[in-house]
């Protein structure tokens, strides 16, 4: 029989200490010796728990609170394939980390580190960069649990695309090599040279050996340097005729909740927007006052998120320049009931500081506010999109995938020694392939584990124990 899910009450946690001030070598020391309370090879085990949880009692215990009527649109997304669910299971596969051995080191997570979470986008400079992009989940807890997830999910992706075993193991590796091998080149370098770092964009697109996805994300960054992210927003998403400008509905993508012209909705939108601002630092608040909200609108986004309180607020200048911010709802993390709770009261404060941790830069308009009227509920806020380039795994061929995948595991070790030490990981893991291997291992048991996952829900759906909506 099955054990039913449930939401232990976490104790909190908080951040790691910095072990930066010790010798050099005692510092690799400290990781080296960690192997023999978690040998390297203990981190390809994958056994499900004989009481494990119910995965589908999971997804339902993960969906309350959210949106009623937009939780089918979420079940919908995750019955596409085994990469659709993975992508929404996220609180599945943190439940599953748990019992998986780990070294004791934690650090900020991801905590939702999929290849898809990953992208390029504009810094405040106007430069492009390569790093993570959804933090979301982002709380302190192990290390291992971001790589595995991000292992797991070129394995997943492999599968999807119709890729030979051989090939989506490979890509799994690749990404935990990258992962390792990037943290000990930090492990070499000065603080701040480490904490500055960026991906390139420019650089990853020129060092591309597949000339036609050079030419692809060629044209992608073109595309997103010749006009700005926020005009062609308005000219997609919005209507400027009649009342001041106003998001047109796109049931049940986007749509309406309230009309900015009733006093009550009005009020409340404004009084969340301007505890959002109360939170930015100065020269932010001056800026965003050069712009008036005008319309605000539910946009479903994602497939983790879908059903959270998600939206979009246009906000136009004196001289009518739009302005999308997006607001998201900051639940509880799915790591916080198995690594603590987040030492941060404050779930968008949790979002937000876990972004500018990880990020090598972060968006100019990031910050967090509470929301006004029923629920009060946590929330954080960006920009909707500025120039961002997504990753297309779809055209992928394997090659290309596996070089994605090192660099991902790049990005991630990147953010990873924002907040842990380079030197000890990387004394933990080594100089030999044995981190990779064992990464390797447990990311192809896992993804058989995701496929029966799969399967659960898609029988919940077909039994009417869930509902779903298969709308794109």
């Amino acid at each position: 029989m099955k054990k039913e899910a449930s939401s232990p009450k976490p104790k909190q946690t908080a951040a790691p200490e910095q072990t930066h001030l010790k010798p050099l070598a005692e510092r690799r020391a400290m990781g080296k010796a960690l192997r023999q309370q978690t040998p390297r090879a203990a981190h390809g085990e994958w056994r499900p728990a004989a009481q494990r949880a119910d995965p589908v009692e999971l997804l339902i215990e993960n969906s309350k609170g959210r949106v009623e009527e937009l939780v089918p649109i979420r079940y919908g997304r995750m019955m596409a394939n085994p990469f659709a669910f993975y992508r929404g299971a996220a609180a599945i596969m943190a439940y599953d980390l748990s019992s998986t051995p780990n070294s004791g080191i934690n650090l900020m997570a991801c905590g939702d580190c999929h290849l898809l979470n990953f992208g390029g986008f504009a810094t405040a400079e106007r430069k492009l960069i390569f790093d993570i992009n959804d933090f979301d989940e982002a709380s302190f807890a192990p290390w291992e649990w971001d790589v595995k997830r991000l292992v797991a999910s070129f394995v997943i992706a492999g599968r999807s695309n119709g890729f030979a075993a051989a090939d989506c193991r490979e890509a799994g590796w690749l990404a935990a090599q990258g992962y390792r091998q990037t943290m000990a080149a930090y492990a070499e370098k000065p603080v701040l040279e480490c904490w500055y770092d960026a991906l390139d964009f420019d650089d990853i697109i020129a060092s591309m050996r597949d000339k036609e996805m050079k030419r692809f994300y060629t044209k992608k960054v073109e595309a997103a340097a010749a006009e700005s992210a926020h005009e062609k927003e308005f000219a997609r998403l919005a209507a400027s005729q009649g009342y001041p400008a106003r998001i047109i509905d796109q049931p049940p993508l986007i749509y309406h909740y309230g009309d900015m012209r009733d006093e009550e909705f009005g009020r409340n939108v404004r009084a969340s927007l301007q505890n959002y601002i109360s939170n930015l630092p100065l020269e932010r608040v001056l800026l965003v006052r050069r712009y008036d909200l005008v319309d605000v609108a539910i946009k479903v986004v994602g497939v983790g998120s879908v059903g959270t309180l998600c939206g979009i607020a246009l906000l136009m200048s004196g001289n009518g320049e739009p302005l999308f911010l997006q607001f998201k709802e900051a639940r509880q993390s799915v790591l916080e009931p198995y690594a603590g709770a987040s030492p941060f009261k404050h779930h968008g404060q949790r979002v937000v500081i876990g972004q500018k941790l990880m990020q090598a830069a972060s968006d100019l308009f990031l910050g967090w506010g509470t929301g006004a009227g029923a629920g009060h509920i946590d929330f954080y806020m960006r920009q909707l999109r500025d120039a961002k380039i997504k990753p297309v795994i779809e055209v992928m061929s394997a090659f290309n995938l596996k070089g994605y995948a090192g660099l991902c595991g790049r990005a991630l070790a990147r953010a990873h020694t924002r907040s842990g030490d380079a030197v000890v990981l990387s004394g933990y893991m080594g100089s030999s392939t044995a981190f990779e291997d064992a990464l390797a291992d447990f990311a192809v048991a896992y993804a058989d584990q995701n496929e029966k996952d799969h399967a659960a829900l898609v029988e919940a759906v077909r039994t009417g124990r869930l509902t779903a909506n298969l709308v794109e």
